[in-house]
């Protein structure tokens, strides 16, 4: 009795054992390949009401937006102090896009600390902003260079081409910092590019006659839509509309079409039909990103409802996911990608076509109860009005289509050695784990 006993027990402990590290095992598995999610900026900055312009800023231009699928970065946040004395006319007088590239220059592609900060020579280092990956920077006037003194502690920050006897700004103190993700320092000056003509923009009136067609192939991934909007006739109309309050278009990529079913045959319709469907992605107002992100009408007319009545032809705009889902009632797209944006025009890449319900719905005859074939965005997307549309991946950001520099560019005589990246975290996070469950697992055999 006694030895089954033993048996028993022996077999109880060994399969705990088992379980234990079968648990151990998938704990360092995920923690290993789950990816790390982006932080809400401005959430974080609303509990600092002294930076409460700046995070207006990140929010109005949709830098917050572009910042929410990245990680390991530094802010250089100005004061509202700072900010209104130093931002007129910069901020007042510049173009959406100039003010949107601004916000951009203060924000480093780096995690960076204080510790960082003092280990940086007086010679000073070059770092990345996220306006270098816009693709409008020449050379590397999209970067920040740090000097530090270690007379009296001041770090300062400069264009690249300025002496660093003259800084643009210092850094006046650490706001906040989540390791390895974000850190939030104070500066005492805005920051303007040194490419950037900010006098060129405050006089130069709204450009009118934009070529949306060479705006669509320019974008490379919008063949197929440059040349029905041409077919159709419409482009002409959109062009016009330009001198009023501009347009937003939302443009299917050429992969969104390709993925069509056979069953829908956009170039089979009627002129007038496929013109519809052309206008239908289409809204009589120019939205940049970060405006577009505060509609909340689940009924936006385009350029269809005005042929059409109130009412028909509308689009339902939200958030999704984290992702901006425009919903016609039969499919749902998401926003990929900005491929121009420049008042009064604003154009974006989205991932599936839109299909109104007046020309595919219910009782339609060109209606089919199929799905969008899966392409690189993952799953269908259902066509029947009954069932609801699936959410597509989260969208690129336009920023994404440039690529930023593989490493950081240093003054001369001097290379920079400080790591960068989400993969520097990551391995450093991993290193953690494994030394972590090592130390689990050996301690646990020895009892």
């Amino acid at each position: 009795m006694a030895a089954r006993s033993s048996s028993f027990v022996n077999a109880h402990f060994t399969s705990t054992r088992s379980s234990y590290f079968v648990f151990i095992f998938s704990f360092s598995f995920f923690s290993f390949s789950t990816p790390i999610l982006g932080l809400n900026i401005t959430a974080i900055l609303s509990s600092y009401p002294d930076l409460s312009d700046f995070t207006s800023l990140l929010s109005t231009t949709a830098v917050s937006y572009d910042l929410g699928e990245r990680s390991s970065l530094t802010i250089l946040a100005v004061p509202n102090s700072y900010l209104r004395s130093s931002s007129n006319p910069i901020i007042s007088s510049s173009s959406p896009t100039t003010v949107a590239d601004i916000v951009r220059y203060h924000v480093v592609l780096q995690y960076l600390t204080w510790s960082d900060l003092r280990q940086i020579p007086p010679a000073g280092t070059l770092f990345t902003t996220l306006f270098q990956t816009t693709g409008r920077a020449t050379k590397d006037f999209g970067s920040l260079n740090f000097t530090f003194n270690p007379s009296n502690g001041v770090v300062s920050l400069h264009s690249p081409t300025t002496n660093t006897s003259k800084a643009s700004a210092v850094v006046l103190s650490l706001v906040k910092t989540i390791p390895y993700n974000i850190s939030i320092f104070s500066i005492s000056s805005l920051l303007a590019p040194y490419d950037l003509d900010l006098m060129e923009s405050e006089t130069q009136p709204p450009p009118l006659g934009i070529n949306i067609t060479k705006a669509l192939i320019d974008g490379r991934s919008f063949n197929v839509a440059a040349s029905m909007l041409t077919a159709s006739g419409v482009v002409e109309e959109f062009e016009a509309d330009e001198g009023g309050a501009g347009i937003t278009l939302f443009v299917p990529t050429d992969e969104a079409f390709a993925n069509l079913p056979s069953t829908i045959q956009l170039q089979a319709l009627p002129a007038e039909k496929k013109a519809l469907v052309m206008k239908f992605h289409v809204l009589h107002s120019y939205y940049p990103l970060g405006s577009l992100e505060l509609i909340v009408n689940p009924v936006e007319p385009t350029l269809a409802t005005e042929n059409n009545g109130a009412g028909s032809f509308t689009l339902n705009i939200s958030r999704v996911n984290g992702s901006l889902a425009i919903n016609s009632g039969i499919v749902q797209a998401v926003v990929t990608q900005t491929v121009f944006d420049q008042n009064p025009v604003a154009i974006f890449g989205i991932s599936n076509v839109l299909l109104p319900r007046e020309i595919f719905g219910s009782g339609k005859a060109e209606n089919v109860n199929v799905s969008v074939r899966n392409g690189s965005r993952g799953g269908g997307v259902p066509l029947m009005v009954a069932q609801p549309p699936s959410v597509g991946a989260a969208p690129d950001s336009s920023l994404d289509r440039f690529t930023p520099p593989s490493h950081l560019s240093s003054p001369p005589g001097f290379r920079d050695e400080i790591s960068s990246g989400a993969a520097g975290r990551t391995q450093r996070s991993n290193v953690i784990n494994s030394g972590l469950v090592c130390c689990i697992g050996s301690l646990y055999l020895l009892v």
